[in-house]
Order: structure tokens, then C-alpha cells, then sequence
């Protein structure tokens, strides 16, 4: 009842506002409908802010101003209300986005995330701020996979702040690791805000998410270092964990293994397989060790050699050899032997007078054949068949050619030589347990992200085709883990439908708004202003970036997105700046809209679910440093944009 009176209370405040705005307006002749237009811009953002729905804030501002601007012509507006939601709704790319939410809301109901953060903590023990650096991570695989901002939150802190918590870890460290980590999503793909950008603006998704990928992995390493140096600097803040809590129980049958035997795991195996020293734990069992031993040495190469070979040939594309059109003296031969015959002479196609061509005909040739070019080889002889020429190669195979290696094959591979050299050289059964433990909770959602991922950028799948291999995926993992039911089932559709309710409501919403913007001239009297400023390419991209970034604080991503996108978009061809380059700063700069105050809505995810004594201006102060590294990563993109151009342009060249 009290949230009713508080709905009507604030309904009545926008109404007065809105009609003595409008009455002031219609009683000056000055006021221009460009005006009309930046005063539907400011109402609709003081209407979100005082916490009305943004999608129908966005209709029922669209349509008193479209109805103002069709001077009170009701059904005009309402055409134009129909025709702006039936082509929002007709765009095939906002199909992925309830399959992706789908799948992410399948995953997280697999309960996987508490088994990748466990097995991520023992593999990091050793590294300064091992719990922190495990909940990015977890963070990052985790929001790849759901997309999902408050459910990686909200499930982060209920595991992870509380085991940091009691490691002695620092609130504000714990607080913003939790939050900045579960923004990820934003930014990783699949990501929603990628989809809505590109419908909105006109970029190629698949594009979108193959320059998403660097930039994302760069601003996550950049949490990593931040958490790592500040744990070295400041150990009070991220203590070492205790022995205790780096042990790694093993299993009773690995545990019954000689002890005089190698403690390096691959020899102690192999000399369990000897002799009688190991009769009380069965062969199969030690042959199952080594196979999991053996299996990242035998991917490392089966990787390396498929690659090498898809890298380094070149097809040559086959040449075909090309046949005169027409008949040669054995014409009448060949014509019979296809049912062809001769046109008759009268009416028939004639030879142009040589006067008006001004070609002359060769010696010898026959009229019904076409000249030779000066220089070509005569003819030997008709082929037996329609086909090829006498003397051609084209029927000859190609030969692949072959090319050196490019230099990201050899780097990305020497990285990947070197994580399995270490892996060998340091692999103890406690570490083979660790290694066993990723293997159920890290490489499925690893491949279930690369399997979606890889389809789209290579190629292999639309955007919406790989989403529902993803929602696919999302069922076999539910079910593998025994997670599975018909409410598990349930509450997904449900959410889902919740979720894509609320994002398509609001491009509608966006799509009315935008039209009715573009009709008072809200847009071209924007476009004036800025033109009018003389600005530079640098200086528009600092412009609109901070433009961005103080939206920020009082709207949410979506929000900006679909509202204020559609300003910037029109704006970028007179600046010579790409829309895809522009997407990818936009996409690392809407991050601080979950990080900054006072909407910041991962903080409010995080108290809803942290102990009572973890207030919420320790989690504002716990943001604030990976606000500043958000920044740090934007500057770093716009100086080499080839962080995020690079695969584009080698996947779609």
C-alpha cells in the first residue's frame, strides 16, 4: 500500500511537471520544436531518475510529443507508434537475447560455481591475493557464460565474500573485487549490451563480439595485476592464506600408492604399474591417472599440429581455361551430337557491316565463329565434347602453396608451450587433483563459451543460431551435473521471459522515443550545437566518452544505450570515427554504470546478500579503484585500438 501511495505520488509530480512544461511552451512563439524535443530528452531522464518504468517513461513521453509535434493529430501518432515498434520488433538479431539469458540462467542453476571458484583458490594458493584473484577470474568465466550482472554478483558474494571475509581480506578489497569482476559480463561476450548497440546502430554483432574479446581479457588482467600489486604492497589487505588452507586432500586410492616410490606424479604412476608394490589399488585406476596426465600434452600438440597446417597453406584457386563461344569447323559435329541446330540464314542473326564495327574479319575465319584476337594460337581442333580446349590445364589439381607462420601463431603457441612445460615440470598429485577438479568445473563452461564464441566469430553460426547451440549447451550442463528439473526448467523460463520482456519493452520504448526525437528536431538541432563547436576527432571522442561516463551515475547502461546512442551514432561519420571502435569504448565505458554511485546497482546486489557489518560505503570505496582502472583500459584502447580492430579485421577482412 505504501509503494502504491509513493507510484501515485510521483505519477502526480511528472504529470504537473509535464503539463506546465508543455503549457509554458505553447504559450511562447519563440520556442522552437527543437526545443520541444531537448525538453522531452530532459523530462524523460528526470522521470527515470525519480523511478519510473524506463520503457513505457520512453512511450508515453514518445507519444505526447509526437502528438505535440502532429499538432494534436491522434492518429498520425499512433501510426507512428506502430510503425517504430513493429520494425524494433522485426529485427532478427534481438532474438539471441532471450536464448542467451537463458542459457545463462541454466548455468548458473548447474551449481557450477562454487566448484570453479574452489578449484580455482587451490590452483592460485601461492599467488599474492590467491582469493581475490580466484573471484575475478570465477567472475569473468562465469558472467562469459551467464551475461548476467546481479546473478554473478549475488552469487559472489554469498560464496566468495564471506571466505574472504574470514581469510582477513579488507572489505573494500573483497567488495570491489566481487563487483567490478561481476560487471564483466557487460563487456565479454555474448554479451546483451553488444546485441543492443549493434541493432541500434547498425553494426555486424559478429564484429562486435570478435573485437569485445581482447578488450575484455585486457580490463580482467588489469583487475589481476591491480589485486596482485596491492596484496604486495599491502599485505594486511590480502593476507597469504595459511597452510591448511592450501592442502588439497587426496584421494584414498592415490593415497595407498608405495611411499618410497617418485613423488613426481607421471614417475610415481609409472612405477606403480610395476611389479606387485601396488596390489591394493587397481591398475585401471593408475592407467586413469596417467590418461588424465598425458591428456594436456596430447591436446597441446593435436592443437599446434591442426593449426600449423590451417595457418601456413594457401589454396590456390583453380584457373580455368577459356573456350571461344561459337563453333569452329567442326561446329555442325558438335552442334548434332547436343541436339543443336543451325538458325536459318533469313532472319536469322547476321553478321554486322564491317563499316559500322569498324573489325575486320581474318583471313580464313568463318563467319559463324567469332574472330581470334591479334596473336592468339589458332585453333587445332574442336574437343570431342562440350568441355575443355585442346591443350588446357584447367582440369589439372592445384598444388597448395605453402607460407611461413604469422607472428600471433608462434606467440599465442609459446605461451601455451610454456603453460604445459610448467605444467610437467611441477606436476605433484596434489596438483593433479587441482587439475581434476578444473576438469569438472572450468573446461565444460570453457568449452561451452568457445564452442558459442567460436561459431560466431569464425563464421559458422548467426549470433542468434549460436545462442540457441548455447541455450543447448545450458541443458546438457544442468544435466550432467544432476541439476536438471522440471523447476530448475520452470524458474529459467520464467526469468528468461522476465528478462526479455523488460529488454524488448525497452528498445520499443527507445525505437518511439527516437522517432518522435528525429520529428521535433531534437537530434539535428544536437547535431548543429556540436558541429558548431569546431571540435577534432580527439576532441569529440573525449567529449562523448565523458558524456558517457557522468550518465553513468544516474542511469543504468540500458538506459544510455537505447536513449543516448542514437545522438551519438549520426555524429560519427562527420568525425570519421568507426561505429565498431566507438561500440568498444562505449562498451568498457558503461561498466562504471554498475560502479558508480548513486545507482551503482552492484552494490546494492552485494548488501543484499553480505553480512550486516559490510556497509555500503565500504563497497562504494572498494569500487572506486577498478572505476579508475575502467578508465586506465579506455585510455589504453583509444591509443592502440588495435586491441579491439585486430581480429576483426583478420576474421573479415
Amino acid at each position: 500500500m505504501k509503494m502504491r501511495k509513493e507510484l501515485w505520488f510521483g505519477f502526480s509530480i511528472m504529470a504537473l511537471v509535464v503539463a506546465g512544461a508543455v503549457g509554458m511552451l505553447l504559450g511562447v512563439e519563440t520556442i522552437t520544436r527543437g526545443h520541444l524535443g531537448l525538453l522531452m530528452l530532459s523530462l524523460v531522464v528526470v522521470a527515470i531518475m525519480l523511478g519510473f518504468p524506463t520503457a513505457f517513461t520512453l512511450m508515453g513521453m514518445g507519444m505526447i510529443f509526437t502528438w505535440l509535434a502532429y499538432d494534436r493529430d491522434i492518429t498520425r501518432t499512433l501510426d507512428l507508434m506502430v510503425q517504430a515498434a513493429y520494425k524494433s520488433m522485426a529485427n532478427d538479431v534481438l532474438i539471441a537475447i532471450p536464448l542467451f539469458v537463458f542459457m545463462g540462467y541454466l548455468v548458473e542453476r548447474a551449481n557450477l560455481i562454487e566448484k570453479l571458484f574452489k578449484s580455482l583458490h587451490l590452483a592460485m594458493a601461492r599467488v599474492p591475493g590467491s582469493l581475490a584473484v580466484a573471484t575475478l577470474i570465477t567472475c569473468a568465466i562465469f558472467a562469459t557464460a551467464t551475461g548476467i550482472v546481479g546473478a554473478v554478483v549475488t552469487l559472489m558474494g554469498l560464496l566468495a565474500l564471506p571466505a574472504m571475509l574470514r581469510a582477513g581480506y579488507s572489505t573494500p578489497m573483497s567488495a570491489g573485487a566481487i563487483t567490478a569482476g561481476g560487471c564483466l559480463g557487460i563487456l565479454i561476450p555474448p554479451s546483451v549490451l553488444l546485441i543492443l548497440y549493434g541493432a541500434t546502430a547498425g553494426v555486424s554483432v559478429v564484429q562486435l563480439y570478435a573485437g569485445a574479446f581482447f578488450p575484455g581479457i585486457m580490463l580482467a588482467g588489469l583487475y589481476v595485476m591491480y589485486v596482485i600489486l596491492m596484496a604486495k604492497l599491502k599485505p594486511a589487505w590480502a593476507p597469504p592464506l595459511s597452510a591448511e588452507e592450501r592442502q588439497v586432500v587426496l584421494p584414498a586410492m592415490t593415497a595407498a600408492l608405495p611411499a618410497e616410490t617418485q613423488q613426481y606424479a607421471p614417475v610415481r604412476l609409472l612405477d606403480a604399474l610395476k611389479g606387485k608394490r601396488n596390489a591394493q589399488v587397481p591398475t585401471a585406476y593408475v592407467l586413469r591417472q596417467l590418461a588424465l596426465v598425458v591428456m594436456p600434452g596430447l591436446l597441446f600438440v593435436l592443437l599446434a599440429t591442426s593449426s600449423w597446417r590451417a595457418v601456413t597453406t594457401v589454396s590456390v584457386e583453380e584457373a580455368y581455361g577459356i573456350q571461344p563461344i561459337g563453333f569452329n569447323d567442326n561446329s555442325p559435329r558438335v552442334a548434332s551430337e547436343f541436339g543443336l541446330q543451325e538458325p536459318p540464314v533469313e532472319g536469322g542473326l547476321q553478321e554486322p557491316p564491317q563499316e559500322s564495327t569498324g573489325l575486320q574479319e581474318p583471313p580464313g575465319a568463318d563467319s559463324g565463329a567469332l574472330a581470334e584476337p591479334p596473336g592468339a594460337e589458332p585453333a587445332q581442333s574442336a574437343p570431342s565434347a562440350v568441355g575443355e580446349p585442346p591443350g588446357s590445364t584447367a582440369g589439372a589439381t592445384p598444388q597448395a602453396a605453402t607460407q611461413p607462420a604469422p607472428t600471433w601463431w608462434w606467440v599465442m603457441f609459446g605461451v601455451l608451450g610454456a603453460a604445459t612445460a610448467l605444467f610437467y615440470l611441477f606436476l605433484s598429485f596434489a596438483r593433479l587433483e587441482i587439475f581434476k577438479m578444473l576438469l569438472g568445473s572450468f573446461f565444460p563452461l570453457l568449452t561451452l563459451i568457445m564452442a558459442v564464441l567460436g561459431s560466431i566469430v569464425f563464421g559458422l553460426a548467426t549470433p542468434t543460431e549460436a545462442a540457441a547451440m548455447g541455450a543447448f549447451g545450458g541443458f546438457v550442463l544442468a544435466a550432467a551435473y544432476k541439476r536438471l528439473s522440471m523447476d530448475v526448467v520452470r524458474e529459467s523460463v520464467y526469468l528468461t521471459a522476465k528478462t526479455s520482456a523488460m529488454v524488448c519493452w525497452l528498445f520499443v520504448g527507445s525505437a518511439i522515443f527516437s522517432a518522435a526525437f528525429a520529428l521535433l528536431g531534437g537530434q539535428e538541432l544536437i547535431e548543429k550545437w556540436v558541429l558548431s563547436m569546431n571540435l577534432s576527432k580527439i576532441e569529440f571522442m573525449v567529449l562523448s566518452q565523458v558524456v558517457i561516463f557522468l550518465l553513468g551515475w544516474p542511469l543504468e547502461w540500458t538506459e544510455i544505450i537505447v536513449i543516448f546512442m542514437p545522438i551519438f551514432i549520426p555524429l560519427l561519420s562527420h568525425f570519421g570515427v568507426d561505429p565498431l571502435f566507438f561500440g568498444l569504448l562505449v562498451a568498457l565505458n558503461l561498466q562504471t554504470a554498475f560502479l558508480s554511485p548513486p545507482v551503482a546497482m552492484s552494490a546494492f546486489y552485494l548488501k543484499g546478500v553480505a553480512p550486516p557489518h559490510v556497509t555500503l560505503n565500504q563497497i562504494f570505496l572498494g569500487m572506486l579503484p577498478f572505476m579508475g582502472i575502467q578508465v586506465l583500459a579506455i585510455v589504453l584502447l583509444y591509443v592502440w585500438p588495435q586491441i579491439g580492430l585486430w581480429l576483426p579485421q583478420l576474421l573479415y577482412k
